[in-house]
C-alpha cells in the first residue's frame, strides 16, 4: 500500500472545512447585518456634548431658532439688478413665506423681513434667507431632502432670482454624499493595485488572494460591528476611511506575514500541517501582539468625549481584532487546506533574483550592514532630517471644520463662498449668550448692564441683547432689530459681533469667548445664570476637552506599548527605543501636515482649499493611528530580531539577520497599505485627504528611516545593554512574556563542538518563497 505523501496525510482534518464554513456564513450575516451602515452615519461630534458651548447650542435652538440657522438660502438677483428691485423683492418675500409654511422649518427670517444689512451684500446683489430645520441630523437631511426641489434654481412662482442652498445641513448631507463616492473610489483604486503587488511579491495568484480575502472579511465584518454600534451611540461617517485602511492594511500585514513564514516552512521540509503549526507559533504570536499594540494605541481615543474620536476606536478596534482573527483562524484553515497548491498559478520562477530581494535578500542585508557599521553617523544624520521635517508643527493653528473641506463646486460650498466672499465676514464668528433669568423684569436691569459691559471688551464690535443694541459701552438701538432677540421663558439672547476681519479660528475669537465667560461669572451677574455658545465657543471648548485627557490618553498609549514591548523582547530598553523613535518618526508626518495643509503649499497640486488651520481633533486621531501602525512594523522586526538574538546571542548579526528577514516583509507591508492610504487621499474632503496622505507618509518614513537604518543603528549603539532587564523582570517575562518560538539549534559537528553561527556582517540570505 503506498504511503500518502506529506501534504495529503492520510487522515485529513475536519476543522479547516468547518471554519470555512462559519467564515462564509459569517461574512453572509456582515453584509446583512452592515450593508446600510453608511445610512446610519453622522458628520460631527467635534464638540464635547457636556461642554458649556453644547448647553448653549441646545437651549438656543429650543428657545431662540432663528438664532441657530442651519439652513441658509442665497437668493442671488439677475445681472445687472440688485436685491431691492421690486421684482425680485416680491420672489424673495414669497420664498420666506413658502419657506415658513413648512413642517418642521422655524425661525424663518429674512432680508426684506428685517432689512438687516449683515444679510444683503456690499454689491446688493445677493440676499439670506435664514431658517432653522428641527430634529435630529438625520431628520434634519430628510426634511432637506424634500424641500430642495421646490427651492433650488429658480423656484416655481419666482422669475427674477436664483437660490443656492447652504448652511450646516446642506453641507453635512454634501459630505455624506462625497465622503460615500469617495470611498467607493478609494476602493476601486486601492484592490486591483494591491492585488498585483501581492501577485508580485508571492509570484503566485493563491498566494497574493488570500491576505486580499482576509482584508475583505476584515471590513465586511467592521461595518456590521459599526451598525450595531449605530444602536447604542453615535457614530462619525469618517470612520468608515479608517474601516477600508486598516482593514485592507492590517489584514494584509498579518496575512502576508503568516503566508510568507508558511512557505517558508514549507521549502525547508515540512509537511503542510507541521508547517502551520510552526507559523502560528512564530509568525502568530507576531500578530497576535501587533493587534493588541495596534488596537491599544486605538483605545485611547476612548477617553475624549467627542464621538468624532471615539467612532474611530470603534472602527479601528473591530477592524484590529478581526483581521488578526482571520489571520490566526481563517487562514491557517485555508492554508490547510491548499497544502502546497498555495504555490499555484505562479506567474515566475521560484529563485528569480527579484523575489530574494523583495522577501529580504541582498538589499537590505546590505543596508542594516551600513547602519551597524556607521550607527553614530546613521543616527545622528537620521535624526536631524526627522527634526527639521517637523519643525513647522510648532506653528500649528487649531481650528473648526467648515464647508471649504467640500469640493469648490459642491452647492453648499458654493453658497458659503459667496456669504465669505461678499458679506460682512464677522458675523460668521459671533458669540451667542444665552442667560437663564429667575426673574425677567428683576434682571432685566442685569441684562443690560451685562450687554454693555460685553461691548466693551476688546475685538467686540456690538452686542444685540433685547433691551437694544450697545457699541463700545453705548446703546446705539434702542430695541435689536435683528432676530426678534426678546426675553422667552426666563431667557434671554445676545449676539455678541466681533469686529470685522476676526475669524472663528483666530486668537481674538478665543479672546473674547474668554473675556464673556469671566463676565459672566463675576458676582454682579450672579444673578442669572449665563452660557457662551457659537463656533468660536465651540472650538475652545473641544480644544479643553482633548486637552485635559490628552495626557490619560498617552498614558494608555506608551504604558501598555512600553510592557508590551517588554513581554515580546525581555528588554527595559528596547520598548523605550520604540516609544521614542515612533514619536520621533511621527513628528515629520505633523510637519508635513501643517507645511501642506496649514499653509497651503502643494494646495493647487492635491485640490484642497487651506485655511490657515488644522482641525483640532485631527492630530490626537493621526497620532494613534500611525503610532499603533508604528508599532506594528516595529513588532516584525523587533520578534525576528530577539528571534536570532536568543538562537545565536550574537547582537550586531542579530540586528542585521532581522532587517534582513524582515525589511521585504515591512517593505511590502507597507506600500500596499501606503497604496490604500494614498487612495484614502484622493477624496475631495479636505480632512479625508489630510488622514490618507498623513498617515501614509508616516508608515513610508517608518518603514524605510526608522526600521531600515536609525533603529538598527540606536541598537547598535546600545550594545549588549539593549537587551538587559532586572532578574525579576526577566523571570516574569520567561513566564508571561509573548516570544517567538526559537528553532532548534543543530546537532553538534562529529567533533562535538557547536554548530558554527552566521558571521554578524554576513547574515544568511533565505531562499524566496
Amino acid at each position: 500500500m503506498a504511503k500518502p505523501r506529506p501534504e495529503e496525510p492520510a487522515t485529513r482534518p475536519r476543522w479547516p472545512r468547518f471554519v470555512l464554513l462559519l467564515a462564509v456564513l459569517f461574512i453572509i450575516d456582515a453584509v446583512l447585518v452592515g450593508g446600510d451602515v453608511a445610512d446610519r452615519l453622522l458628520n460631527g461630534g467635534t464638540e464635547d456634548e457636556g461642554s458649556e458651548s453644547a448647553q448653549a447650542t441646545e437651549l438656543l435652538e429650543d428657545a431662540f431658532p432663528a438664532s441657530e440657522p442651519n439652513l441658509v438660502l442665497v437668493v442671488s438677483a439677475p445681472a445687472g439688478g440688485t436685491v431691492d428691485d421690486r421684482a425680485v423683492a416680491a420672489d424673495g418675500i414669497r420664498l420666506a413665506e413658502r419657506l415658513a409654511f413648512q413642517p418642521d422649518v422655524s425661525g424663518v427670517t429674512s432680508y426684506w423681513a428685517t432689512g438687516a444689512e449683515q444679510l444683503r451684500s456690499e454689491e446688493r446683489d445677493h440676499a439670506l434667507i435664514l431658517a432653522h430645520i428641527e430634529g435630529t441630523e438625520d431628520e434634519a437631511q430628510a426634511v432637506l431632502e424634500r424641500l430642495e426641489p421646490d427651492f433650488r434654481g429658480t423656484p416655481e412662482g419666482t422669475e427674477q432670482v436664483e437660490v443656492r442652498i447652504g448652511g450646516t445641513v446642506a453641507a453635512i448631507g454634501q459630505v455624506q454624499e462625497t465622503i460615500s463616492e469617495d470611498l467607493l473610489t478609494a476602493e476601486l483604486i486601492a484592490l486591483p493595485i494591491t492585488l498585483i503587488i501581492l501577485i508580485l511579491v508571492f509570484g503566485g495568484v493563491v498566494a497574493a488572494l488570500l491576505p486580499l480575502g482576509v482584508g475583505v472579511v476584515a471590513i465586511l465584518g467592521t461595518n456590521a460591528a459599526l451598525r450595531v454600534v449605530t444602536e447604542f451611540t453615535d457614530v462619525s461617517i469618517f470612520a468608515q476611511n479608517l474601516t477600508t485602511a486598516l482593514g485592507l492594511g492590517l489584514a494584509i500585514d498579518y496575512a502576508l506575514l503568516i503566508v510568507r513564514r508558511y512557505r517558508e516552512e514549507l521549502a525547508g521540509g515540512l509537511a503542510p500541517r507541521e508547517a502551520v503549526a510552526r507559523t502560528v507559533r512564530t509568525a502568530g504570536r507576531a500578530v497576535l501582539f501587533s493587534a493588541l499594540t495596534v488596537a491599544v494605541s486605538l483605545s485611547a481615543m476612548l477617553v475624549f468625549p467627542l464621538y468624532f474620536l471615539r467612532s474611530f476606536a470603534y472602527a479601528g478596534i473591530s477592524v484590529v481584532l478581526l483581521a488578526a482573527a482571520a489571520a490566526l483562524v481563517l487562514l491557517p484553515a485555508v492554508l490547510l487546506l491548499l497544502g502546497h497548491r498555495v504555490d499555484a498559478l505562479r506567474v515566475r520562477r521560484r529563485r528569480d533574483p527579484a523575489a530574494a530581494v523583495a522577501d529580504g535578500g541582498g538589499a537590505w542585508r546590505r543596508i542594516a550592514g551600513t547602519a551597524v557599521k556607521h550607527a553614530p553617523l546613521v543616527a545622528i544624520g537620521t535624526t536631524v532630517v526627522l527634526v527639521v521635517v517637523g519643525l513647522p508643527f510648532l506653528r500649528v493653528e487649531f481650528g473648526t471644520t467648515d464647508d471649504r473641506q467640500l469640493p469648490e463646486t459642491a452647492e453648499a460650498r458654493v453658497a458659503q463662498d459667496i456669504i465669505r466672499d461678499d458679506f460682512d465676514s464677522s458675523a460668521t464668528a459671533t458669540v451667542e449668550l444665552v442667560a437663564r433669568q429667575a426673574d425677567s423684569e428683576r434682571d432685566a436691569d442685569g441684562i443690560e448692564t451685562f450687554a454693555l459691559r460685553l461691548s466693551e471688551l476688546p475685538g467686540v464690535a456690538s452686542v444685540d441683547s433685547p433691551v437694544g443694541t450697545y457699541e463700545d459701552g453705548v446703546r446705539t438701538v434702542s430695541e435689536t432689530p435683528a432676530h426678534a432677540l426678546r426675553a422667552h421663558e426666563g431667557m434671554s439672547h445676545l449676539s455678541v459681533v466681533p469686529e470685522s476681519g476676526i475669524e472663528v479660528s483666530s486668537a481674538e475669537a478665543q479672546e473674547i469667548v474668554l473675556g464673556a465667560r469671566e463676565l459672566a461669572g463675576q458676582a454682579d451677574f450672579r444673578a442669572f445664570e449665563t452660557l457662551v455658545g457659537g463656533d468660536a465657543a465651540v472650538l475652545e471648548d473641544s480644544k479643553e476637552a482633548i486637552s485635559s485627557r490628552l495626557g490619560w490618553a498617552l498614558l494608555i498609549i506608551v504604558g501598555a506599548s512600553l510592557l508590551l514591548m517588554f513581554l515580546l523582547t525581555g528588554s527595559l530598553l528596547i520598548p523605550v527605543m520604540s516609544v521614542v523613535l515612533n514619536a520621533l518618526s511621527l513628528s515629520a508626518m505633523f510637519g508635513a501636515v501643517v507645511w501642506v495643509f496649514q499653509d497651503g503649499n502643494l494646495s493647487g497640486a492635491l485640490g484642497f482649499t487651506a485655511t490657515g488651520t488644522i482641525e483640532v481633533t485631527l492630530p490626537v486621531l493621526m497620532f494613534c493611528v500611525a503610532f499603533g501602525l508604528s508599532m506594528d512594523y516595529g513588532v516584525f522586526l523587533l520578534s525576528r530580531v530577539t528571534e536570532e538574538y536568543r538562537r545565536t546571542g550574537d547582537s550586531p548579526g542579530a540586528i542585521v539577520a532581522g532587517v534582513q528577514r524582515t525589511g521585504g516583509v515591512i517593505t511590502a507591508a507597507a506600500l500596499i497599505l501606503s497604496v490604500v492610504l494614498v487612495a484614502i487621499g484622493t477624496s475631495r474632503i479636505t480632512n479625508t485627504k489630510m488622514l490618507g496622505l498623513g498617515v501614509a507618509l508616516a508608515v513610508i518614513v517608518d518603514s524605510t528611516l526608522v526600521r531600515g537604518l536609525l533603529l538598527p543603528a540606536v541598537m547598535r549603539l546600545g550594545g549588549r545593554l539593549t537587551w538587559w532587564a532586572p532578574a525579576p523582570l526577566a523571570r516574569f517575562q520567561e513566564r508571561f512574556g509573548l516570544r517567538e518560538e526559537v528553532p532548534e539549534p543543530a546537532p553538534p559537528s562529529a567533533a562535538g563542538e557547536p554548530p558554527a553561527r552566521p558571521r554578524p556582517s554576513e547574515p544568511v540570505l533565505e531562499d524566496a518563497p
